[in-house]
């Protein structure tokens, strides 16, 4: 039982006396301490090390007070498990040295069985569970079949995403086929880390704002749903993101059956409530992650009027997308306490009796 369970009532839109808040990439290098790790192992031998990778998730847990732990690792690893040659080099960004472009490139790939091919990821949930000792939730992830896709066959980041796209629609029947394997590798996973201890899951379609609504509903939201659908197997709830897909919100909730939807900061707030009302879903964002750049009053108001627009049953204070690394950690932990010191059931009161004297 966990200590601290607002995350868990929240997911489940059980009454929480305010939203729990944690961050995306909040184990990174804004934190001096993870800096410190991380100036002794590499990045991913850092992911695949299940002593570095629980130390620096629970850093932020230690440091600025989240209310939910989210496992170190990268989107990247089943790829990697599947036989691609995954490299992270500093400055440059991940890497694969042989981009898989074409059903001859497809058969040279292998299923993952997650407690062999990546048994380091479920180790780490194992020992974060233990070490947590229930004070906050612990949190799986993985990376949704588009934005694999795109990393798969760019060979790296891109803002174009030429190769992609191409491939989409040159050759479709490669692109189906591989998205299908992704999105049943990617199910498999999340599946294994709810087992190893995750307590909740998230998959994140990054790219997904790189398509239009025709491309995106053929080729990244039912891979999506396919992998979602599996994840929900395990009986823990599951939460799906799409940046740049805020338009689908509710194609997203009804395709996926997701327990809660991330909400980017291109999103309205009081839109995105809307939705996840009417889908009765929860619901998780989205203040525009450059807001902590500004000073901790500004960061208080920012914050404050999110929270008027958003809260709501199963509301999940968060960014609307990852922390950026030189954003200074005191003016993360004002956003923090923000989130800690609003009062849900104030709020809601306020807005009943505003809306009885009109």
């Amino acid at each position: 039982m966990a200590t601290n369970d607002l995350f868990l009532r929240a997911l489940r839109r059980e009454p929480v006396e305010r939203p729990p808040v944690w961050m995306m990439r909040q184990a990174g290098r804004y934190l001096p301490e993870y800096r410190a790790v991380r100036a002794k192992a590499d990045f991913l031998t850092m992911c695949r090390t299940p002593e570095l990778a629980t130390e620096v998730t629970l850093q932020p847990v230690d440091l600025i007070g989240v209310d939910a732990a989210i496992i170190f690792s990268d989107i990247l690893v089943i790829p990697d498990a599947m036989g691609m040659d995954l490299t992270v080099d500093e400055g440059v960004g991940p890497q694969f040295s042989d981009p898989v472009r074409t059903m001859r490139d497809l058969v040279r790939l292998s299923d993952v069985e997650p407690e062999e091919g990546l048994r380091y990821h479920l180790d780490a949930l194992r020992m974060t569970r233990r070490a947590l000792d229930g004070r906050v939730p612990l949190i799986g992830f993985a990376g949704s079949p588009w934005t694999l896709f795109a990393y798969m066959t760019e060979g790296k980041g891109t803002k174009s995403f030429s190769i992609a796209k191409k491939l989409l629609f040159a050759d479709p029947e490669f692109a189906h086929a591989l998205l299908a394997r992704l999105a049943d590798n990617v199910g498999r996973f999340l599946v294994a880390q709810a087992a190893a201890g995750a307590q909740a899951l998230q998959l994140f379609d990054s790219w997904a704002g790189s398509l239009g609504p025709r491309e995106y509903r053929e080729f990244a939201l039912p891979y999506m749903a396919r992998a979602a659908r599996i994840a929900k197997t395990a009986g823990v709830p599951v939460i799906a993101f799409a940046p740049g897909a805020g338009w689908a919100l509710g194609e997203i909730a009804e395709a996926t059956g997701c327990d809660v939807l991330g909400v980017d900061w291109h999103t309205d707030a009081a839109w995105a409530r809307g939705v996840a009302d009417t889908r009765r879903c929860g619901i998780q964002g989205n203040l525009d992650p450059c807001t902590l750049y500004a000073a901790p009053e500004v960061i208080r108001e920012r914050t404050q009027a999110m929270l008027a627009a958003i809260d709501g049953p199963g509301y999940i204070a968060n960014l609307g997308h990852g922390i950026l690394p030189d954003v200074p950690v005191a003016h993360a932990k004002a956003f923090i306490e923000t989130v800690q010191a609003w009062d849900s059931r104030g709020a809601m009161a306020a807005a009943q009796s505003a809306e009885m004297t009109r």
